[in-house]
């Protein structure tokens, strides 16, 4: 089996520590890994996979001298656009958590449960979507190829983790102290219909994100989508109500079957005990869950479904690892 050098890059920020962990608990063919950040994190000691890690500052002298195969970022859009490229044209495979490559024609928008062969077609950069977009991805592709699919209505309960550390701390010191300092208003307590900034139209970056990527990712451009993405005071974990049209009839059995069926995707719907996916149950788990399934009859074919995973974990991290152990399996062969 063949065996491969792996960076992190962004290692010390939220998403770079759960794609640690995610790594540490993987049994993948890796020899060495390299820990990247900018340069004020340069020198600090991660202990991880049973040693230490000295952090390296991240530019082009300290990669050029490395042969590295595969490199996970979660360092940010400008960083990507800067140190991505480099990344490739030295061999490497960069699969990036940011936005920057998303709507690049040319590079792969990636959830591997749904269109892992997409990775394939890279050019050396492969795109991992919009944490709200990856958790959709499961259950509206399941719902897709069962009924095809004429409209979706997203509507979002994110937590404050999907903005970072920042985020987190906003809520963890509002609630202490009263303050905060990453949101424009107090989120403990409050819920904050914005997330990223506003369009033209009206929408925000995140909504945008969301409606381009579930086109993208199914391959299908004459799908309706609108969305309504909500800043919650939620730790870990986002929540989706998702209103789904279909081109064909369905039955509510044959919508729980189709759910059922998709990998890592887990079906916890039964209303008559109380039970249904929340995202305290979701938290540092790698599955997407479902449930509040029912039909939606103000349409002739369409549902409800309610959504809940970890946005740091499957949102981001697990994603991108995914990716890369798909690419890893399919060399192997």
């Amino acid at each position: 089996m063949k065996r491969y050098n792996v960076a992190v890059v962004g290692a010390t920020g939220m998403v770079g520590s759960k794609f640690l962990q995610v790594l540490s608990e993987r049994n993948l063919p890796v020899d060495n890994y390299y820990l990247y950040a900018s340069a004020k994190s340069a020198g600090k000691q991660i202990d991880f996979m049973g040693k230490k890690h000295t952090v390296i500052e991240l530019k082009k002298e300290n990669i050029v001298d490395k042969k590295i195969d595969f490199a996970l970022f979660s360092a940010g859009g400008g960083t990507s656009r800067d140190f991505a490229p480099i990344f490739a044209e030295h061999g490497t495979v960069v699969i990036d958590n940011s936005s920057q490559w998303r709507t690049n024609p040319d590079v792969p928008l990636v959830v591997p449960e749904v269109n892992a062969a997409e990775a394939k077609k890279h050019h050396g950069i492969i795109a991992n979507p919009n944490c709200s977009t990856i958790q959709a991805m499961l259950p509206v592709k399941a719902l897709y190829d069962a009924f095809g699919i004429k409209r979706i209505v997203y509507s979002t309960y994110q937590a404050v983790s999907g903005a970072g550390v920042a985020g987190y701390n906003d809520l963890v010191n509002q609630a202490k102290e009263g303050e905060t300092r990453k949101f424009p208003y107090p989120i403990f307590g409050n819920v904050i219909p914005q997330i990223d900034v506003f369009l033209p139209n009206g929408y925000t970056k995140e909504e945008e994100k969301m409606m381009f990527e579930t086109k993208k990712i199914l391959n299908d451009y004459d799908i309706k989508v609108t969305a309504t993405t909500v800043r919650v005071p939620v730790r870990h974990g986002h929540s989706e109500s998702i209103n789904i049209e279909f081109k064909k009839p369905c039955t509510l059995e044959g919508i729980k079957e189709a759910l059922s069926s998709m990998k890592g995707l887990v079906v916890v719907d039964d209303p008559a005990n109380g039970k249904y996916p929340m995202p305290i149950y979701a938290e540092d788990k790698d599955e997407v869950f479902v449930g509040r399934i029912r039909l939606d009859e103000t349409v002739d074919s369409g549902c409800n479904i309610w959504v809940v995973a970890d946005n740091i974990r499957k949102g981001a991290a697990t994603n991108a690892v995914q990716i890369m152990e798909y690419l890893m399996n399919e060399d192997n062969k």
